[in-house]
């Protein structure tokens, strides 16, 4: 049902882009030819003479912007650069501190941690279903003078492919629309490992002629399905590890599980919209106030998650009491509305808004899913008001952020969250950060209450404490080297222990972690560097990451066949991470948990051939080249093998009607 939904809405974005051109063009005109010139402007050719065209010649590619969640703006970049090259995944970003599992698609161990940015309400959990999970500051909102497609196409493993597509067009200089729909099916090379996602988001920005009042907001609809095959058999795992040439198929492996499946599914619905009480033309007057405005945020976001199984596994989750309840789904419902006062004033040196939130939460289960449970309560239920206020300031070359929020009282959402920033950039030389955040929330709520048919998987943690969170971080950008450095200090540090149950850390978790990139270049050949040093001197024991991780590209980029119609970048990756106890993985919990067996840690090389052909880039890549010479000791998490040699590759279209 709901990819017919997709559909629908994918269908109405492409009759809204015929209705759209035959408005501009006219009754009667002929179709432009639109193309990139050598300087970078979008140029139009109208073959009917008429004075009424697309584009001007002035049209360039800065016209076509991509506004973040906090209204930073990028432009939409055709370019063909290394960077693309690592970003032309299915999660679209640099997955350097990741450790992919052998589908894409699938969930990802961590080989380094970020606390820089936290959501300042806890969530559902069950976080290993939601790495590619659009959150309220993924979301991308778009304003652009013509209509703006991009694909992106990816084979997947053994079958199946990712198709993202987005569509966007603004009815007038001040209303756009975007739908953007992200699919994947793989099935993976191990039985019982395919993957179904789908992500669709569609958002809109509005603001009135006089620009006092403005509106924006999205739609997300996320769903995840798994096959869940709790990892290799001990025989299996042996097969593996000794190379017996009878399971070079890998299908023929054995696996934990075989009729396990989980289900993770979301809706959100978020607006926000600000009036102008005051403005003045002039903004550089002696006046108190420059404007004065007003402004309300709804957000309303339900998860569900699911684990199912036809038969018990014992061997696997120990012993099981279940009932007969048919619905075994977690579900958490949060709604958020915030007011807000705006202003600009000699007094603060920028902008300054003052906020107050009034939140409600319920998660928790319909019915009793164990028949020897001793939880007494169904669901997690509560509201509570909060009060806050951000700045941000620009003082010659120094711009200044700060946001805090306090939720004062006893409840799941009593907490606090401070973020500041501080950033210098001098002349596009270099650039300076510096950042500081202070958070104190709820664990996520399943580590706090959950069901299951199994025995050892129930649980209503009444007496967990805050986390609290400290992040001090710096960066340098230059064009010489790229570095940053984060301290992070964590009290009752959350977790899934080695019997796979939430605890509480009793030590302080202090982490560090130091990252740095350089590139080298000599005429068509470069050698992209980066390397990432970790050291948790307290909390190690519950606390892991792998003390070194480092990759290095070599790569040579050229333009060819005459007049120089192909760009091309062509090399090999190389990346390594020492060995450290990486953490396991439960299919019923969709966590992570500790583990103190097995050691992992391993190189990989990676080959790749892309092109840019126009507004096209095409990427060939082969995963693991060495898989025929190395040992089979490369895993994503004990008992899960990562990837084996796979060639893929896909492609990145745009284009501006």
């Amino acid at each position: 049902m709901k990819k017919r939904i997709v559909l629908t809405f994918l269908l109405f974005g492409l009759a809204l882009t015929s209705m759209y051109s035959q408005t501009k063009l006219g009754a009667g005109a002929k179709r432009e030819n639109t193309f990139v010139g050598a300087d970078g402007k979008i140029d139009t050719l109208n073959n009917t003479g008429s004075k009424r065209v697309l584009l001007s010649g002035n049209t360039l590619y800065t016209d076509y912007k991509i506004f973040s969640h906090n209204r930073d703006t990028t432009y939409i970049d055709t370019t063909l650069t290394l960077q693309k090259e690592y970003t032309f995944n299915y999660l679209r970003t640099d997955n350097f501190e990741l450790l992919a599992f052998h589908n894409q698609g699938q969930t990802f161990n961590n080989l380094g941690y970020s606390f820089s940015n936290l959501n300042k309400l806890p969530d559902i959990g069950f976080t290993a279903k939601q790495v590619s999970y659009f959150d309220i500051e993924d979301i991308n909102y778009y304003e652009v003078p013509t209509p703006t497609t991009e694909i992106l196409y990816r084979t997947g493993l053994q079958q199946g492919q990712v198709l993202d597509a987005l569509f966007t067009l603004n009815f007038s200089e001040r209303l756009n629309v975007s739908l953007s729909y992200k699919g994947l099916r793989s099935l993976g090379a191990y039985r019982r490992a395919l993957v179904s996602n789908g992500n669709f988001r569609g958002t809109f920005q509005y603001r009135t002629k006089d620009n006092r009042y403005e509106v924006r907001g999205h739609l997300a609809s996320q769903d995840f399905f798994h096959q869940e095959n709790g990892g290799l058999t001990e025989s299996a795992l042996a097969n593996f590890i000794n190379e017996d040439p009878n399971f070079d198929d890998r299908a023929r492996l054995d696996v934990n599980l075989n009729d396990a499946e989980s289900q993770f599914d979301s809706n959100r619905f978020y607006v926000e919209h600000s009036y102008k009480l005051l403005a003045n033309k002039d903004t550089i007057n002696d006046k108190d106030f420059s404007n004065l405005k007003i402004g309300h945020v709804f957000t309303n976001e339900i998860k569900n998650y699911r684990f199912d199984q036809t038969t018990s596994t014992t061997a696997i989750f120990g012993s099981a009491s279940a009932t007969d309840a048919s619905n075994n789904k977690a579900e958490s419902i949060i709604t958020n509305n915030e007011v807000n006062v705006e202003f600009n004033s000699k007094y603060v040196l920028g902008k300054i808004r003052a906020k107050a939130n009034l939140a409600s939460y319920s998660y928790g289960y319909d019915t009793i899913l164990n028949s020897n449970s001793v939880i007494n309560k169904l669901k997690l239920e509560g509201n509570a008001i909060s009060f806050g206020a951000d700045w941000n300031a620009k003082i010659k070359n120094f711009q200044l952020n700060a946001d805090a929020s306090v939720t004062p009282g006893a409840g799941r959402l009593a907490g606090n969250h401070l973020k500041g920033e501080a950033y210098y950039e001098k002349d596009s030389v270099f650039a300076l950060k510096a950042s500081l955040l202070i958070s104190s929330k709820s664990p996520n709520f399943n580590t706090l209450l959950h069901q299951s048919r199994y025995d050892a998987y129930n649980w209503q943690n009444d007496t967990f404490s805050n986390v609290n969170t400290r992040d001090l971080g710096f960066s340098f950008t230059s064009k010489w080297v790229n570095a940053g450095l984060n301290l992070t200090n964590i009290d009752n540090y959350t977790y899934f222990d080695e019997n796979n149950t939430p605890q509480q850390s009793d030590n302080q978790i202090i982490y560090l972690k130091v990252k740095a990139n350089r590139e080298f270049k000599l005429g068509k050949f470069a050698l992209d560097n980066t390397a990432m040093y970790q050291n948790v001197s307290s909390g190690s024991s519950v606390f892991r990451v792998p003390e070194f991780v480092t990759r290095n590209t070599f790569y040579y980029t050229d333009e060819w066949f005459k007049g120089k119609p192909m760009l091309v970048n062509i090399g090999i990756t190389f990346k390594y991470f020492t060995k450290y106890n990486a953490n396991a993985y439960n299919p019923l919990l969709a966590e992570f948990t500790l583990q103190n067996t097995e050691e992992i840690g391993f190189p990989t090389f990676d080959v790749f051939f892309n092109a840019r052909v126009r507004r096209t880039r095409l990427f060939i890549k082969i995963d693991n080249v060495a898989t025929s010479i190395s040992k089979k000791d490369y895993f994503s998490a004990p008992n899960y093998p990562y990837r084996d040699f796979t060639i893929r590759f896909g492609l990145v279209w745009n284009w501006f009607i």
